[in-house]
């Protein structure tokens, strides 16, 4: 036996045992089709993925008779070669099969599918169409804008390099409880020339705002959809504005970023203008989440296109009625399948793939109820996708939030599954507290509860750190225009103002829309210096939406996902005309960033005094009656070796000066007010009366000081 072999024996046998080699190993001849060699691939790898001298393709379906991969030059859409994958490639239900002598950059691909066309059963197999990969990591005829590859019928992928260099970065890895979440549309971000960037509406624009958002004081970029979307989809003109699928709820490809939000074109390099955002922003202590939709995707209904799942396995990927129908629990015309174990092992790759990849910090789950829909639609108590996430080890650094209840009605605020593991939008947070901002009777009780991190919703539970508290978001008005309008106003959205949220909550402070009224403006920008005061004194992870720092207006349109335009784009102008909203954000978000007692439970108390505790215009309130409206907090803690957190939180929502007893603090001790947002500018001072006034429709917080 000669060295080798006889290496190769010894480590590859148990000790003390050796196992015969044959002295000569048969390679299995290679295939040719359509000119090119090929052999069987590698089972385990899904999607296409360059390896020396050629390029694995794998592919799965349950319910095909053959599958064939096309492929295509550039901006072609006939194929130049067709290669159908013969059957002894086939292991299971998956298609594998290496092509030599591939150059990754002079071919784009997709494959088509034959099987039974059987609608009643699900099947609706069509060879005719061209299918893109479900695990294609980059899509093409999507980089520009506003153009659709043929209409979402025929996309293609091409094969990206991964050769990104991390180096030696660090993710930040920040503490739950001290996030302070930042919701962002890319492209609206900084599409408008306002914005004064280089690159306008992509990541490298993004990147450059990273000075304004370390000076604002948030350390986590929320992004809402980056997945390769179609805006086209729904696309038509009113009133001769154009309108897109702005938002991007509507996946077309779960592996692949939106290259229209590229600076530059990036072929089979896509990815890395967003790598190196998320490389840049964690170096500097900000974290990168993304909102992904794995409820739905963009083939839409019976009527929708049929561009991928619908063509591999159209009973697998959708839940589908007993007769063969798309159920709608999305509102968007179907819903993923996501606990079957084929989807639910997609889903899982995706997620892997993403922090693996592009390192991303964590993800916001759209809709997320439905991730624990079973099969036939019914709520599961223990969902095995959620599950599987909440303990997989390459996740378990993520941040995973759940946006806790989906369209067919299913609403799990406070009950999702969890594992204490999965934090939750709260819901009832944004609704409790624009009710009582706003002035609604019997919601004190409520407001408080919500205060001190909805301990009626998540102690009850064992859970820490679930609550994403929220005044605004992408869905609904911005904070200027909360405190602008009674109504909405969508008319431009082309459906006679009948689609958005009609429960709003908001209040135009006596007029609807602009005005020129100084009270009434005045009256504007408290509301929104109180909303941003409570959230920032309010237990549990702080969120709030892109440009409410600077007054930002949607013009009383609360379901903008069409605008793709000034209704939609930020007016950094605003910035400028409003420094001193801006300046409040600023001093609000330092504020909650010094001191952790408003960020979480430090300790039993200090001084003699509980943890929380609520109080009227009189200290110790066991409870609100439905006729308050002020509501004070007491947060009370102290870390070992450190000086005890005393912060009182008062809330006047009443229309009136009301006088208010602070609680007594031990005899060294004195109250001082460090935010008043009756005032612009925040000053500290003193109190030195037990009694202080605080005025209508504002908020103050006090410090207890030695």
């Amino acid at each position: 036996m000669r060295q080798e072999e006889k290496r190769m024996t010894q480590r590859m046998a148990p000790e003390g045992a050796t196992i015969p080699l044959p002295r000569t190993i048969h390679l299995v001849p290679m295939d040719t089709l359509d000119g090119y060699d090929v052999r069987p691939g590698f089972y385990e790898i899904n999607g296409a993925t360059a390896i020396p001298g050629g390029v694995n393709f794998t592919v799965t379906s349950s319910g095909a008779t053959s599958i064939e991969l096309l492929l295509f030059r550039r901006k072609e859409d006939t194929p130049y070669a067709v290669l159908p994958f013969p059957e002894h490639y086939r292991i299971g239900n998956v298609y594998s099969m290496i092509v030599f002598k591939l150059n990754i950059e002079e071919f784009e691909y997709a494959y088509r599918v034959d099987g039974p066309y059987e609608p009643e059963k699900g099947l609706i197999f069509d060879k005719s169409k061209y299918l893109l990969d479900p695990y294609a990591r980059a899509v093409t005829g999507q980089s520009q804008w506003g153009v659709s590859a043929s209409d979402g019928q025929h996309y293609k992928a091409r094969v990206v390099k991964d050769d990104f260099e991390w180096g030696t970065m660090e993710q930040p890895l920040l503490p739950m409880e001290d996030l302070i979440i930042y919701e962002l549309h890319v492209r609206g971000f900084t599409r408008d020339g306002s914005s004064g960037v280089l690159h306008p509406g992509t990541f490298a624009g993004l990147m450059e705002k990273l000075p304004y958002l370390l000076e604002l004081g948030v350390n986590v970029v929320e992004l809402m959809p980056i997945f390769e979307f179609d805006e086209m989809q729904d696309y038509r003109i009113v009133d001769g504005q154009e309108l897109y699928n702005y938002w991007g709820y509507n996946t077309v490809s779960f592996f692949a970023p939106n290259t229209s939000y590229t600076a530059s074109t990036e072929y089979n390099r896509e990815g890395n203008e967003l790598k190196t955002l998320i490389q840049v922003f964690n170096r500097h202590g900000i974290e990168v989440y993304l909102d992904v939709v794995f409820n739905h995707t963009a083939e839409g209904n019976e009527q929708g296109p049929f561009f991928s799942f619908k063509g591999f396995d159209n009973n697998i990927y959708y839940l589908l009625t007993p007769g063969g129908d798309y159920y709608n629990f999305s509102g968007c015309g179907n819903t993923l399948n996501c606990n079957h174990p084929v989807v639910h092992q997609m889903i899982l790759n995706c997620l892997r793939y993403w922090v693996t990849t592009y390192r991303v910090n964590g993800f916001r789950f759209d809709l997320a109820s439905i991730l624990g829909r079973n099969e036939d639609g019914s709520p599961m108590n223990q969902p095995p996708l959620l599950q599987s996430l909440a303990f997989d080890p390459i996740l378990a650094d993520v941040k995973l939030i759940a946006e806790a209840w989906d369209a067919g009605g299913l609403y799990q605020v406070g009950t999702f599954p969890s594992w204490n593991r999965w934090a939750e939008w709260n819901g009832r947070y944004r609704d409790d507290i624009r009710r009582y901002l706003k002035g609604d009777a019997g919601m004190a009780q409520a407001a408080a509860l919500r205060i001190v991190g909805s301990r009626d919703i998540y102690e009850v539970h064992s859970r820490e750190n679930a609550s994403v508290n929220f005044i605004t978001c992408h869905d609904g008005f911005t904070l200027r225009d909360l405190y602008s309008y009674n109504e909405k106003h969508n008319e431009k959205n082309g459906w006679n103002n009948t689609d958005g949220a009609n429960d709003n909550n908001s209040w135009n402070c006596g007029a609807e829309g602009d005005t020129k009224d100084p009270k009434i403006l005045a009256l504007r920008q408290r509301m929104m210096r109180n909303a941003f005061a409570l959230l920032m004194c309010s237990r549990g992870i702080p969120m709030f939406l892109a440009g409410d720092e600077f007054g930002n207006t949607q013009f009383g349109n609360n379901n903008a996902y069409c605008q793709d335009n000034k209704t939609s784009w930020l007016d950094w102008g605003l910035l400028k005309e409003n420094q001193g909203m801006f300046r409040f954000f600023q001093y609000m978000i330092k504020l909650r960033k010094e001191y952790r007692v408003l960020r979480a439970n430090v300790s039993e108390g200090a001084c003699g005094l509980p943890d929380v505790s609520f109080h009227g215009v009189k200290p110790w309130k066991d409870g609100f009656s439905p006729c308050d409206r002020y509501v004070g907090v007491l947060f009370a803690g102290q870390e070992k070796g450190m000086r005890p957190q005393l912060i009182y939180v008062a809330s006047n929502a009443y229309w009136e000066e009301l006088l208010v007893e602070l609680p007594r603090l031990p005899g060294d001790m004195h109250w001082e007010c460090v935010a008043d947002t009756w005032q612009e500018v925040q000053k500290a001072w003193q109190v030195n009366e037990t009694n202080v006034r605080i005025q209508p429709r504002s908020v103050m917080v006090f410090v207890g000081r030695k």
